[in-house]
């Protein structure tokens, strides 16, 4: 049970952390980074919530909601990198 409380207090502070990081900088990759940390934060918490001890097998479907996760933030990082390489583009013309 400790060990859960661990990674559920790990996954919280890399959220908190994440979300210091995005709303203190200004430039658009260190706010995309802020929330892949935020992102990995939440999925550390889910992964934790999955745990039911040494006895019980885990819990399948946050693990499968994390795999999930993991897929749409690449997705969506990669879409965020595209459309911010354009606007700084568009920027300077």
């Amino acid at each position: 049970m400790i060990t859960a409380l661990l990674y559920t207090a790990a996954g919280l502070l890399l959220f908190c952390l994440g979300l210091w990081s995005f709303l203190m900088h200004r430039p658009l990759l260190r706010k995309l980074i802020a929330l892949n940390v935020m992102g990995s934060g939440v999925f550390l918490v889910f992964v934790a919530l999955a745990y039911r001890g040494p006895e019980g097998a885990p819990d399948p479907v946050p693990h499968a909601l994390v795999l999930t996760g993991i897929v749409v933030a690449v997705s969506a990082t990669a879409l965020a990198l595209a459309l911010g390489r354009r606007l700084e583009e568009a920027e300077r013309d």
